[in-house]
Order: structure tokens, then C-alpha cells, then sequence
């Protein structure tokens, strides 16, 4: 009896160490191959590295010193984003808002069931039937989407660009990340307290307290270019930069911080829809860079050079200035062939990275927030100070960072080293942004 029980235990041990040698094949994981991250349309990929952020010694800045960071990799765009691709958020904000209205009379335009019949509530917008803005019932279902007959200035019908409003949700790591904020397994509750997208303190009761709602108007401040600029004529620029085909290919402007990130989730969500349809591995969420991943992607692998072109100097050995700013005193029109603000975006040479604009023409948004004493403050590993400022909290605690300078600045601006601020609720004729990804790319692939 006691032999039996030995071998019933040995073929036990057996069958279990056969089943956990199965899992941990390593000739079965070699075969399954390497997952592979392909490029994402006009992005670029900055590898992980380690570099000097701040000035160089022969640069001067009086309250900016140099520190050591390293930064893991990342994709970036390689030019800013234009009002072509700023306008596709516009209209898909605009297309969803009209389909809502609309499904609330025709069921058409709204999906109730997914694809295995299973009911969905709330229903969710369905983008095959096409709109037709001429009809009349459509515009009768749709006449709170445009402006009142009393505002109208050309007297035709025209979409309110005041009830574009983007919806959307993210995590608030950094307050789920609290001590006082944790899971209590002892009381199986939460006890911390966190706030909300209003600025309320309100108590944990489960996870979804994390969940940040935010409402957010989408469409650029058009007028930001009479209000930078008190006694000059740039009515034309109100009235067709924006919207014209001539400025496709130009720097989006007047969008503030918090639309640069709303641009960013939506680019997210159509990234995911789209591979979730090719059953595809999703990757990671499209965002702002942080202040260190621009300085990185602009310096283009050098090191104490001045500006992203590798030299200490504004112009070319032909004397052409290789960048759009506002160079000898003023004179806007020396350093570009074409406009006095700002220029087509891709006009000028890249970087070594392959990236265009990171001085001059339209200066960009980071994540970052703005402390004179910020680098006295961040971490030597992908270092970032970030806090996301409700609308009540002073004025202090909504500046962001704003790197490489516009076509209005000086030379000092476009450096890669110079770093300045605006307020996250503000727009600007002068500002714009680009996005980046965090990469899964295994930079030991292939060697």
C-alpha cells in the first residue's frame, strides 16, 4: 500500500513538473517571435539616452542650471500639428455630435446591437450612413448645432463652433498612486479622499473616483491673433488661417494646453479603434512630451550646440537663416521666402532625428509644469513635474512649459536649451504642439 502511494505521488510530481515545464518552454516562447512595434504614421523614433538638460557652459542663464537626465524612447512627430490635422478633430467632433442629435429621431444613426446581437446601452454612434447637410429635415434636427438665426452674419446656416465640446476620460495616477488613496484589504474600502475635474474633495468609494471627466471646447481661438497683437492689422489672419486650404499644411495656433491633450486622447481613441478591428496588441496612449523628451528629440544627438542643427549659429555657410524667428531687429521677412508669421510646416531642414521646426515658426507645449526651480526638483530618470491645475487654483499653478520659440521671437528663444511658460487656459498666435508616444521597441533587437 505504502509503494502505491509512492508511485501515485511520483506520477503526481511528474504530471506537474511536465505542465510547468510546458509553460515555461523556452523553444515554445522563441517560436512565438518577437513582438514588433511598427512606426507610427509621421513619427519619428527617439531611442532611449542619457544627456545634459539645461544650457551649455558657454550659454548664459541666470536661473537655469545644467543636470544629468536619462529618458527612455519615444516616438515623436516630425513636424507640428497642422490645421489639416487639427481640423479632422474639429469635424469628427462636430460629426459626432450631429449623429447624436440625429439618432434621437432615426435609429440609423446610432448602433444598438454589436456584431453578435448583443443589445448596447448606451447605444454607440455608427459612422456608415452619410450625412446630408443640405436637407432640410436634417438641419431642422440639427438647428441647436448651429448658430442662432439673430447672430448670423452672413445669413446661411453655420455650424456654432461654440457647441463643439469634446468629452472624454482619463486616470489620475498620481492621486490613485497615494498612500492615504490605497485599497484597504483589512476594511475592504477605500479612506482616502481625492479631487475631482471640479475641484471638489470627495471621498474614495471605488476605483472609479480616478476617473477624470473633462469638457472640452475644441475649436482654435481665431482671435488671438488681433489679441496678441494690439495695433497691427491681422484680421486676415482671424478670418482664414484656420479654415482656408492655402494654410493646410501650416502650424495649428491658437489652441490651449488643454485642447492640445484633448487632441491627443482623441488621436488615441481612433488609434485603438483601429487596431482593435485588425485584432491587434493596443499600444501606448498619444500625449504631449515631456519637457526633457523635447529637449532630447530637438538637440538631434548633440551635445553643447546651441541650436537643433548642430551649430552655435542662426544662419547657413551661404548666410540663409536655417530657421523661422524674428532675427536683425525685427526685419520678419529675412529668414523666410514667404509669410511674415508663420511658414509652411517641413520649410526648413530637419534635425539629425529627422525633425522639422523645433525652432521657430510656432513654439510647442510640453506636459510640464513651469518652476524657475524645476530642475533643482525632478528626477534624473524620465524626470517630469506634472500637475494638472483646476480652474480655481491660482494663476501660478497653471503655467506650462513652452519650448523652441515662434516666428515672433528672438534668437535667444529658438535655442534647445531655452525654456519658457504659458498658462494652460490661454491661447496664442505663436503656439502650437506635437505629440509623442512612449515606445515598446527592444532596442537590442537585432544586434
Amino acid at each position: 500500500m505504502r509503494k502505491l502511494l509512492w508511485l501515485v505521488l511520483i506520477a503526481f510530481l511528474l504530471v506537474t513538473s511536465c505542465r510547468k515545464s510546458d509553460i515555461y518552454n523556452a523553444e515554445e516562447i522563441r517560436n512565438r517571435g518577437m513582438w514588433f512595434e511598427p512606426t507610427p504614421y509621421g513619427m519619428v523614433y527617439i531611442q532611449r539616452d542619457a544627456f545634459q538638460l539645461g544650457p551649455s557652459d558657454d550659454e548664459i542663464h541666470e536661473d537655469q542650471r545644467r543636470v544629468n537626465v536619462s529618458v527612455d524612447a519615444f516616438w515623436i512627430d516630425d513636424t507640428e500639428i497642422t490645421n489639416n490635422e487639427y481640423m479632422q478633430f474639429v469635424v469628427w467632433v462636430r460629426d459626432s455630435i450631429a449623429r447624436k442629435l440625429l439618432g434621437a429621431a432615426d435609429p440609423e444613426f446610432l448602433r444598438t446591437e454589436d456584431a453578435e446581437g448583443v443589445p448596447l446601452d448606451p447605444p454607440l454612434i455608427d459612422w456608415k450612413p452619410r450625412i446630408n447637410w443640405q436637407d432640410p429635415d436634417v438641419r431642422m434636427a440639427l438647428n441647436e448645432l448651429y448658430i442662432p438665426e439673430e447672430e448670423r452674419f452672413s445669413g446661411r446656416p453655420e455650424i456654432d463652433s461654440r457647441k463643439l465640446i469634446y468629452d472624454y476620460y482619463w486616470i489620475d495616477f498620481r492621486q490613485a498612486a497615494r498612500r492615504a488613496n490605497s485599497f484597504n484589504y483589512d476594511t475592504q474600502r477605500y479612506e482616502g479622499t481625492v479631487l475631482n475635474s471640479r475641484g471638489e474633495e470627495v471621498p474614495v468609494e471605488n476605483r472609479s473616483a480616478f476617473i477624470m471627466h473633462e469638457r472640452v471646447p475644441v475649436y482654435p481661438d481665431t482671435l488671438c491673433w488681433v489679441r496678441d497683437f494690439s495695433y497691427s492689422y491681422n484680421e486676415p489672419q482671424t478670418y482664414k488661417y484656420f479654415s482656408h486650404p492655402a494654410f493646410f499644411e501650416y502650424p495649428v495656433v491658437g489652441v490651449s494646453w488643454d485642447q492640445a491633450r484633448a487632441f491627443c486622447n482623441w488621436r488615441t481613441r481612433l488609434n485603438e479603434s483601429y487596431r482593435s478591428r485588425l485584432n491587434d496588441t493596443p499600444a501606448h496612449d498619444y500625449r504631449l512630451p515631456t519637457e526633457s523628451e523635447w529637449e532630447l528629440a530637438a538637440r538631434g544627438g548633440r551635445e553643447n550646440t546651441k541650436f537643433p542643427w548642430g551649430s552655435y549659429y542662426a544662419r547657413n555657410q551661404q548666410g540663409c537663416f536655417v530657421a523661422n524667428f524674428k532675427p536683425l531687429r525685427g526685419n520678419y521677412v529675412a529668414d523666410s521666402e514667404s509669410r511674415v508669421t508663420t511658414t509652411r510646416t517641413g520649410s526648413f531642414d530637419p534635425n539629425d532625428f529627422g525633425l522639422y521646426d523645433m525652432s521657430g515658426n510656432v513654439a510647442e507645449w510640453t506636459s510640464s509644469a513651469y518652476f524657475e526651480a524645476g530642475y533643482d526638483l525632478i528626477n534624473d530618470m524620465n524626470p517630469e513635474i506634472d500637475y494638472h491645475a483646476l480652474p480655481d487654483d491660482p494663476p501660478v499653478m497653471k503655467r506650462k512649459v513652452v519650448r523652441g520659440g515662434s516666428w515672433k521671437d528672438t534668437e535667444y528663444f529658438i535655442r534647445t536649451s531655452t525654456r519658457s511658460y504659458e498658462y494652460q487656459d490661454t491661447t496664442k498666435s505663436y503656439i502650437g504642439f506635437r505629440c509623442v508616444r512612449s515606445s515598446f521597441r527592444n532596442e537590442l533587437q537585432g544586434r
